[in-house]
C-alpha cells in the first residue's frame, strides 16, 4: 500500500473540498508515527520546505504547521537545527495572525522533540514575543503554551521572565475578550502549581484574590432579568461568565493546595459555598465532581464542608446529584471518620439532615425518567452500613428497597435494589429484624402472586450467595429456591435451572448431603415431568454440569481452598453479629449504653480468620445458640427441636413416585449421581431448615427460634401473564 505523500496531500487540498483534505491531513498526521526516516524526509520534510513559505497560500501554511509539529521528534538534532527551526522561527513571524496562533499552539510539540536547551534558546524567545502579539487569539495562544511548558523551564526562567508575563496577563484580561478569561480561569489551577514556590506573599495573596474573582464574576450583575429581555450580546456574555465559573470550580482542588488545606476555612470556604449554590447547573456540577477531591485535601478539617454536601444532595439538578454519587460511598467514610484512619465515633452523628438528604435524593431520582442515575444511586447505598447504624438503615432505607424490588418497572434498578438490600441484611446487627426481612423475602417475593416477583425472589438468591456463607444460604433459602422447580411459569423454573449450579456449590459433603439428596430429586422431576420444549433443553444442560462439579468438603481441601477461607471468614462475621447483639443486650442491661458502630468494626476485624488455619471446619448455624455458651434449658430446647423432624415426613409425600421415572432416557446423563437415590426408600431429615411452619407462625417478625416457611408449588407448566401464575402460593402446614 503506497504511503501518503504530502505533495498528493497539498494537490488535493488546492481542490477546495475542506472535508477531503481534512480527512488526508488527519491520516497523514497519523501515519507520520510509523513511517521511517528516509521517507519522512523525501516525501514530507522536502515538499514542507517550499509550501511553508509567504509565497504560499495560508491553508498551506496552516498545514505546514500542523506537520511541523508531528515531524520534529522524528529527526536528529542536527537535521532539527538545520532545517526544521527556520521553518518554525518563519511561520511565527508570519504576516497572518491565523499562521502565527496555528505555529505558537503547535510549539509544545515542537519543543519536546528538541529538548530543554533548545527550547530555552529558540522556543522561549519566540513564545515572549508572540505574548506581546497585537491579534488577540495569539496572545492566547502564546500563555497556554507557556503554562503547558512551565515543567521544561527551570526556576530562574519561571521566576525572572515567565511570572512577569503571566501577571501582564492576568491584569489586562478583564480589560480584554471574554474567550481570554476562559483560557486563564481553565489553566489557572495549573498556572498557580507550576509557579508554586517563587510567588512572594504579596503575588501570593493577589492571585488569589484574582481567583476569588474570577469565581463570582458575572454574579454581581445580575438585575432579575430573564433571558428574554436581555440583548443577545449581554447573554452571550452571560454564557461566557458561566463557562469562567465553571472553570473555576474545575481547578478548586488545585486552590486548596495553594493556600494550604490548613487556611481552608479562612481563604476559600466562602469560595466553596458560592460554587456549590452557583445559580448555573454546570458551576454545580463540576463542583460536585471535584466533592472527593476537596474532602481528602481537607483531610480531618472535612467536617467544615458537610453542609455542601447536603446541599449538593438536595440539589433539584439530577446531573449535579449524578455527578456526586459517583465517589458518595468515599466521601461519606471520609466524614465518618473524619478524615482519619483511628477507631473512633460516628462524626455522622452530628449532621441529622444526612439521612433525610440521602432518602430525597433517592426519591427525586426515582420519580424522574433518569433511571441509570437511580440505578447507580441504589448501588452506592450499600456503603450505609459503613457510616450509619443498622437501626438507621432498618427503619429508613430497608423498607424503601423492598418498595422498589416490587413496584419499579425497570429490571436493572430492581436487581440493584435487590443486592443493596442483602447488604444491609448482611450487616444488621438485630437478630429478629433479620429473620423479619428474611420472612418477607420467601413471603413476598418466593411465594409472591406474579411470575415477576419470584424472578425477582431467584436474583435475591444469587445475591445471597455471593454475599452470605454457604451455611446461611442453606439455612434460609434453599429449600424456597428449589420449590420453584414446581413454579406454573416456564420462565421462573427456567431461570432456576440456570442458578441450580451455584445452588448445589453451596452445599458441604457429609454434613449438607440430605440436601444434596433433596436438590437431585427436584432435578429428576423436572426431567421427567418438564413438558416446556426450552426449560426441558436447559434442564438437560445444566445436569450436566451439575454431574460435573466437584463437591467441597467439610474440611479444607487445595481446590477450593480459596473459597472456603473465604466462606469460613463470612460465616465467622455473621456468628460475629449474633455475639455483638448478645453483648449489646447485656451492656443495655448494666448501664443502659449502647455498642458503638466502631467499635463493632474493630472487633470485626480483630477476628479475622488467620493465616494458619486448622485442616476442618465444623459448619455453624447461625443462632442465639452460637452466640453464648449453651445452657441446660438451652439444650432441652434443641432436642425438643429435632424431635420435631418427624414433621419433614410430609415434604416429601410428593416424591414417592419419583423411582417410577428412573428408566426413563433423559435421565440418561444424570443416572450416576442419582443411583443411590434411587434405592432409598426414605430420606430422615434433621435439619432445622426442613421443619414446616405451624399456621399460628406466621408473625411480622420471627422469634430466635422460630423456623423458617418452607414452600411447595403444583406442577403445571401453564405459563400465566406477570400479575397470575402463582398456584399453591400458601406454605404447606403440617401438624405432629
Amino acid at each position: 500500500m503506497p504511503t501518503p505523500s504530502s505533495k498528493s496531500f497539498y494537490c488535493i487540498w488546492s481542490t477546495g473540498m475542506q472535508g477531503v483534505s481534512n480527512a488526508w491531513l488527519e491520516t497523514l498526521l497519523s501515519v507520520i508515527e510509523a513511517l521511517p526516516k528516509e521517507t519522512l524526509r523525501h516525501e514530507i520534510l522536502n515538499p514542507l520546505v517550499s509550501k511553508a513559505q509567504l509565497s504560499q497560500t495560508i491553508q498551506s501554511r496552516l498545514v505546514s504547521c500542523k506537520i511541523l509539529g508531528k515531524l520534529t521528534n522524528k529527526f536528529d538534532g542536527h537535521t532539527i537545527k538545520r532545517e526544521i527551526i527556520p521553518l518554525v522561527k518563519s511561520l511565527c513571524q508570519d504576516v497572518e495572525y491565523e499562521v502565527r496562533s496555528c505555529m505558537c499552539r503547535h510549539l509544545e510539540n515542537i519543543a519536546q522533540g528538541i529538548g530543554a536547551d533548545l527550547t530555552k534558546s529558540v522556543v522561549l524567545p519566540e513564545l515572549i514575543e508572540l505574548s506581546r502579539d497585537e491579534g488577540c487569539s495569539v496572545r492566547l495562544a502564546a500563555f497556554e503554551t507557556l503554562v503547558n511548558l512551565l515543567d521544561i523551564f527551570d526556576a530562574d526562567d519561571r521566576s525572572q521572565t515567565i511570572l512577569p508575563l503571566v501577571k501582564s496577563f492576568c491584569e489586562k484580561s478583564f480589560k480584554a475578550d471574554e474567550s481570554i478569561l476562559i483560557s486563564l480561569s481553565f489553566h489557572l489551577g495549573k498556572l498557580c502549581h507550576g509557579l508554586y514556590g517563587i510567588f512572594t506573599p504579596d503575588q501570593h495573596l493577589r492571585f488569589l484574590e484574582f481567583y476569588k474573582k474570577l469565581c463570582t464574576l458575572g454574579l454581581q450583575q445580575e438585575n432579575g432579568h430573564n433571558e428574554n429581555q436581555i440583548p443577545s450580546q449581554i447573554l452571550e456574555q452571560e454564557k461566557k461568565y458561566i463557562s469562567v465559573r465553571k472553570n473555576c470550580a474545575y481547578n478548586f482542588p488545585a486552590m486548596i493546595v495553594f493556600v494550604d488545606p490548613k487556611n481552608f476555612h479562612l481563604e476559600l470556604y466562602s469560595t466553596f459555598f458560592c460554587l456549590c449554590h452557583d445559580p448555573e447547573v454546570p458551576v454545580r456540577y463540576t463542583i460536585a465532581i471535584c466533592f472527593y477531591e476537596v474532602s481528602k485535601l481537607l483531610n480531618s478539617g472535612v467536617y467544615l464542608i458537610h453542609k455542601e454536601l447536603i446541599t449538593l444532595l438536595q440539589d433539584e439538578s439530577l446531573e449535579v446529584l449524578d455527578a456526586l454519587i459517583d465517589h458518595l460511598p468515599e466521601i461519606l467514610e471520609l466524614m465518618s471518620t473524619g478524615g482519619e484512619n483511628n477507631i473512633q465515633e460516628n462524626k455522622l452523628s452530628s449532621l441529622p439532615d444526612l439521612i433525610p438528604a440521602l432518602t430525597a435524593a433517592e426519591q427525586r431520582a426515582a420519580a424522574s425518567l433518569k433511571w441509570r442515575t437511580h440505578e447507580k444511586l441504589l448501588q452506592k447505598y450499600a456503603c450505609l452500613p459503613h457510616v450509619i447504624s443498622s437501626d438507621q438503615i432498618y427503619y429508613r432505607f430497608l423498607q424503601r428497597m423492598f418498595t422498589i424490588m416490587m413496584t419499579n418497572n425497570v429490571l436493572p434498578v430492581q436487581k440493584a435494589a435487590s443486592r443493596t438490600l442483602c447488604i444491609f441484611l448482611r450487616y444488621n446487627r438485630k437478630q429478629e429484624q433479620r429473620h423479619e426481612v428474611i420472612q418477607k423475602l420467601i413471603e413476598q417475593l418466593g411465594q409472591g402472586k406474579s411470575y415477576w416477583s419470584r424472578l425477582r425472589f431467584l436474583d435475591t438468591c444469587e445475591f445471597i450467595i455471593e454475599i452470605f456463607s454457604k451455611s446461611f444460604f442453606c439455612k434460609y433459602f434453599f429449600l424456597p429456591a428449589i420449590e420453584l422447580t414446581h413454579d406454573p411459569v416456564a420462565n421462573v423454573r427456567m431461570k432456576l435451572c440456570y442458578l441450580l449450579p451455584k445452588v448445589k456449590s453451596t452445599l458441604k459433603i457429609p454434613a449438607d448431603k440430605h440436601l444434596l439428596q433433596q436438590l437431585e430429586m427436584c432435578v429428576r422431576k423436572l426431567l421427567c415431568q418438564e413438558k416446556d420444549k426450552d426449560v426441558l433443553a436447559i434442564v438437560k444442560r445444566t445436569v450436566l454440569e451439575l454431574d460435573r462439579m466437584e463437591m467441597s468438603m467439610d474440611s479444607f481441601q487445595k481446590k477450593f481452598y480459596e473459597k472456603d477461607l473465604l466462606d469460613q471468614e463470612k460465616e465467622r462475621e455473621e456468628l460475629l453479629l449474633l455475639e455483638m447483639e448478645q453483648l449489646e443486650k447485656e451492656k443495655q442491661q448494666n448501664d443502659g449504653r449502647p455498642m458503638s458502630e466502631k467499635t463493632f468494626e474493630k472487633k470485626r476485624r480483630d477476628t479475622k480468620t488467620p493465616t494458619n488455619l486448622p485442616k476442618s471446619i465444623p459448619i455453624s448455624v447461625p443462632g442465639p445458640s452460637s452466640s453464648s455458651p449453651s445452657t441446660s434449658k438451652e439444650i432441652k430446647k434443641s432436642k425438643l427441636i429435632r424431635s420435631q423432624s418427624i414433621n419433614n415426613q410430609a415434604f416429601h409425600a410428593k416424591y414417592g413416585n419419583l423411582d417410577k421415572c428412573a428408566s426413563k432416557s433423559s435421565t440418561a446423563a444424570y443416572a450416576p449421581s442419582l443411583s443411590g437415590l434411587a434405592k432409598t426408600s426414605m430420606i430422615s431429615l434433621t435439619d432445622d431448615s426442613f421443619r414446616t411452619r405451624n399456621a399460628s407462625s406466621l408473625s411480622s417478625s420471627f422469634s430466635p427460634n422460630s423456623p423458617l416457611p418452607s414452600t411447595s408449588r403444583g406442577t403445571g407448566n401453564s405459563v400465566d401473564p406477570k400479575s397470575s401464575g402463582s398456584k399453591d402460593t400458601q406454605p404447606r402446614k403440617a401438624t405432629l
